[in-house]
C-alpha cells in the first residue's frame, strides 16, 4: 500500500479568485466529503498587488487553515514589477519576490508550515523562459526566496514541471537552486496531457536519479495530477487518481476538486482547449463523479474496488447480451435474470448516477463469471462500438432520466438520450446487424396527452372526462414532445423505429410508464414510488408537485424484465414496433393514494408538502397494453400490493438510515 493511502491525507488543487467567498465553504464541504485533508491553493503576487489583494487574503487564507492543511503556492508576477509587462515575466529585481514572501509570512505564517515556490515554470503562461533563457533570474529569485523562507522557519516545496524535464533539473542543480528547497513537486496528467507516459513508478524514478546523481536527494510530492473527463470517462479518472495513490511518493495533490465554470477562462483563453473545463472531481453544478463518490463512500479501499470493476474485462468469443445502463435499477433486474439463467452479459455503463456502483458490486458478487462490465459511456462513438460488436442481442437502457435535469441542461440531455441512442443504433448496425435491439423509451413522447381542463376528479385521483378514455392510451396515441427529456427521448424513439425501417435492425422500442421495486434508488426527479418509501423510512418529508391527483399506472420491475425477455425472444414479431409498457388500468396510483397506503407499507406516515406543477407533468397516463400482450403473450403478475410490500421490505436492508421498525401489517 502506497504511502498515502496508508496516511489517509489525500490533498486537492483548487485555486479561488479574489471575491469567491461563497465558493469557500462549497470547496471545504466537498473536501470533508471524500476524506481529503490537504489543500493546494495559489496565492497570485499579481493579485496581491491589486486594491483589494491584501484584504482578500487576509480573509482567504485563515479560513482555509482554520480547516485544511495549507499548501500556498506562490507565483504570477505583478506586470508593473516584470521586465516586460506581463504576469508570467521574471521580475526587474529578483529580491522583490523574497520580499513579497517575507509581508505575506508575517501576516499569515502561522496558517501554513510549507510554501511552494513557483508553479511549472517551464510552462510559458506562468513562466516566460524565453525572457529567461539561462534561468539566472529565475534561479536568482526562487533561491533568495527558499533562503529567506528558511530564515523565517518555513520548509520549501519547489514547485514542479509539466511535463517533467530531467534537463532543466539537472541545470537547476548545477546552479545550486535545491541548496536551500526541501522537497520537490511532480507534475503529470496522464491520459490527457502527459505524452509517451510509462506510468508513476518511471516517473519518480527518473527524477529520484538525477536528484541522487547531483547528490541532492529530496522527497518528491505530487502536487498537480489529474485527469479530464471532457469525454465522459469518469472510470479512466478513478483509475488515473488511484494510480496516483498508489504511486511512491511522499505527498499527492489531485488536480481539480472542482469542474472550471463554463463562463471562466482559462490561461489559454475562453473554452480553447475544452479539457481543462472538465478535471474535477465534482461537476460544476456540484454533483460528485464517480471517484468522488467512491472516496465518500469507502474511501482509497472503496476507490479501489470501483477501479477493479472499471478494469477492462477479457472478452470470451461466446457471443453475449450487451446491456447498456446495466447498473441502473431497470438494467440491474434485468442483467440478473439474464445471468441467472445461463446468459453471458456485458454491461455498458458510465456508472455516472448516484450509487448505480452499488448494483454494480451486487451484480459482480452474484454472478461473477457470467458478467463482464465495461465502465464507458454511450455518449462515445468508440466505446460503444467496442462493446457492441458481435453482441447476439443490444438492450439499450442507458439514458438521462430525469425531466427535470432535462430542463436545466438540454445540452446534456440531448447527448446522452438522442446522440447516445444514434451511436448504439450505428454500432449495431455495423457490429452486430443481427441482434435484436431493445430500447427504453417513455410515455413522456406523448406529451401533456389530455389537458387537465379534460379531466375530471373521482375520489383521489384525476381521470379523463371521455369514460372511453380511462381504460389506457395505445400505441395510436399521437406522439408530442413536451420538455427537453421528452425531445430527446422522443427523437431516439423515432430513430430505432427507422433503423428498423432503413437498416433492417430487429429493433423495438419500449414505451415505460412508472416502474419501481427493488435496486431503485428513487429521487425526487425520478423513481417516484422508491422515492415516497425512502422519504417515509427515513424521516424525510415528501415534497408533491402539483396537487397530487396525477394518476399513474405502475409496473413492478420483475413484470418488465419479463416484457423485454418476452419482445427478445418474439422478435420476429416484435421487430419495428413500439410499444406500451405499464401496470395497465388495474395498477393505478395517483400520488395521493400512494402516500395514504404508506403507513401500512411502511410503518409511519409521512411528512407532505405541496409545490407547483413541474413542466410537461402528465395528469394522467394510463397504458393499454394490449398490444405488447398480443404480440408475445405477456402479461403483469405482481400486484401493487405485493409489489409495495417486496420494494418496502428491500429498501430497510439497502438504504442505510431507513427505520428498523417492522409495518403495522403487509398491505393486503
Amino acid at each position: 500500500m502506497s504511502r498515502i493511502a496508508r496516511k489517509g491525507d489525500l490533498g486537492v488543487v483548487e485555486w479561488f479568485r479574489p471575491g469567491e467567498q461563497d465558493r469557500v465553504p462549497v470547496v471545504l464541504d466537498k473536501m470533508a466529503a471524500i476524506g481529503a485533508t490537504r489543500l493546494r491553493t495559489g496565492v497570485s503576487w499579481a493579485d496581491w498587488f491589486r486594491p483589494e489583494g491584501p484584504d482578500w487574503f487576509d480573509w482567504l487564507i485563515p479560513e482555509l487553515a482554520r480547516h485544511v492543511e495549507l499548501l500556498p503556492c506562490f507565483h504570477y508576477t505583478p506586470p508593473s514589477l516584470g521586465i516586460v509587462d506581463r504576469s508570467n515575466a521574471p521580475p526587474r529585481e529578483p529580491k522583490a519576490y523574497a520580499d513579497f514572501l517575507d509581508v505575506f509570512v508575517t501576516r499569515h505564517g502561522s496558517c501554513f508550515d510549507w510554501v511552494e515556490l513557483w508553479n511549472e515554470p517551464n510552462n510559458l503562461l506562468d513562466w516566460d523562459w524565453r525572457l529567461d533563457p539561462e534561468w539566472t533570474i529565475f534561479a536568482e529569485m526562487i533561491g533568495g526566496a527558499a533562503y529567506w523562507m528558511h530564515q523565517r522557519g518555513k520548509k520549501v516545496l519547489l514547485g514542479g514541471n509539466c511535463p517533467t524535464d530531467l534537463n532543466w533539473l539537472r541545470h537547476m542543480t548545477g546552479l545550486g537552486l535545491l541548496e536551500h528547497v526541501d522537497a520537490l513537486g511532480v507534475h503529470a496528467f496522464p491520459g490527457t496531457w502527459s505524452i509517451d507516459w510509462t506510468g508513476w513508478a518511471d516517473e519518480l524514478a527518473g527524477i529520484r536519479k538525477t536528484l541522487n546523481e547531483a547528490g541532492c536527494e529530496r522527497p518528491l510530492w505530487i502536487t498537480e495530477a489529474g485527469f479530464s473527463t471532457w469525454r465522459h470517462d469518469e472510470a479512466g479518472q478513478a483509475r488515473e487518481l488511484l494510480a496516483a495513490v498508489d504511486a511512491q511518493a511522499d505527498r499527492l495533490y489531485w488536480y481539480a476538486l472542482e469542474d472550471l465554470a463554463a463562463d471562466v477562462p482559462t490561461q489559454q483563453g475562453f473554452h480553447v482547449d475544452e479539457r481543462h473545463y472538465h478535471m474535477g472531481l465534482f461537476r460544476a453544478d456540484h454533483s460528485p463523479k464517480l471517484a468522488a463518490r467512491a472516496l465518500a463512500a469507502g474511501g482509497v479501499e472503496r476507490l479501489a474496488q470501483t477501479v477493479a470493476l472499471a478494469r477492462p474485462q477479457v472478452r470470451t468469443a461466446t457471443p453475449r447480451v450487451v446491456v447498456t445502463g446495466g447498473a441502473g435499477f431497470l438494467g440491474s433486474n434485468l442483467v440478473d435474470q439474464l445471468a441467472a439463467d445461463g446468459q453471458d452479459v456485458v454491461v455498458l455503463d458510465s456508472l455516472a448516477r448516484d450509487r448505480v456502483e452499488e448494483n454494480a458490486h451486487w451484480l459482480t458478487s452474484r454472478h461473477r463469471h457470467r458478467i463482464a462490465f465495461e465502465v464507458g459511456d454511450v455518449r462515445d462513438p468508440f466505446v460503444a462500438a467496442d462493446a457492441i460488436k458481435g453482441a447476439s442481442a443490444v438492450i439499450h437502457l442507458a439514458a438521462q432520466v430525469a425531466v427535470t435535469t432535462s430542463v436545466a441542461d438540454p445540452v446534456h440531455d440531448f447527448e446522452a438520450n438522442a446522440r447516445g441512442t444514434l451511436n448504439v443504433l450505428e454500432a449495431v448496425r455495423h457490429g452486430a446487424p443481427d441482434a435484436p435491439v431493445l430500447f427504453a423509451s417513455t410515455n413522456k413522447v406523448y406529451g401533456e396527452l389530455i389537458p387537465r381542463d379534460e379531466m375530471v376528479r373521482e375520489g383521489d385521483r384525476y381521470v379523463p372526462r371521455d369514460p372511453a378514455r380511462r381504460g389506457g392510451l395505445d400505441e395510436t396515441t399521437p406522439l408530442s414532445f413536451h420538455s427537453p427529456y421528452g425531445c430527446s427521448k422522443g427523437v431516439a424513439d423515432q430513430y430505432v423505429l427507422d433503423y428498423a425501417r432503413v437498416y433492417g435492425l430487429k429493433s423495438v422500442v419500449m414505451r415505460m410508464s412508472c416502474l419501481y421495486g427493488p435496486r431503485q434508488f428513487g429521487t425526487e426527479d425520478q423513481g417516484w414510488v422508491a422515492h415516497f418509501l425512502i422519504c417515509a423510512l427515513t424521516g424525510r418529508p415528501i415534497t408533491i408537485f402539483g396537487d397530487g391527483y396525477q394518476a399513474r399506472d405502475v409496473l413492478y420491475v420483475d413484470d418488465a424484465v419479463s416484457a423485454y425477455r418476452a419482445a427478445m425472444k418474439e422478435i420476429d414479431s416484435t421487430a419495428g414496433r413500439a410499444f406500451n409498457l405499464g401496470g395497465g388500468p388495474r395498477n393505478v396510483f395517483s400520488l395521493r393514494e400512494l402516500i395514504a397506503l404508506i403507513p401500512d407499507i411502511a410503518g409511519v406516515a409521512p411528512e407532505v408538502g405541496y409545490a407547483p406543477w413541474r413542466p410537461s407533468d402528465q395528469a394522467w397516463y394510463v397504458s393499454d397494453t394490449r398490444a405488447i400482450s398480443a404480440a408475445t403473450g405477456w402479461q403483469p403478475h405482481i400486484s401493487a400490493p405485493d409489489g409495495l410490500n417486496r420494494l418496502a421490505d428491500w429498501l430497510r436492508t439497502a438504504v442505510p438510515d431507513a427505520l428498523a421498525a417492522a409495518p403495522k401489517e403487509k398491505l393486503a
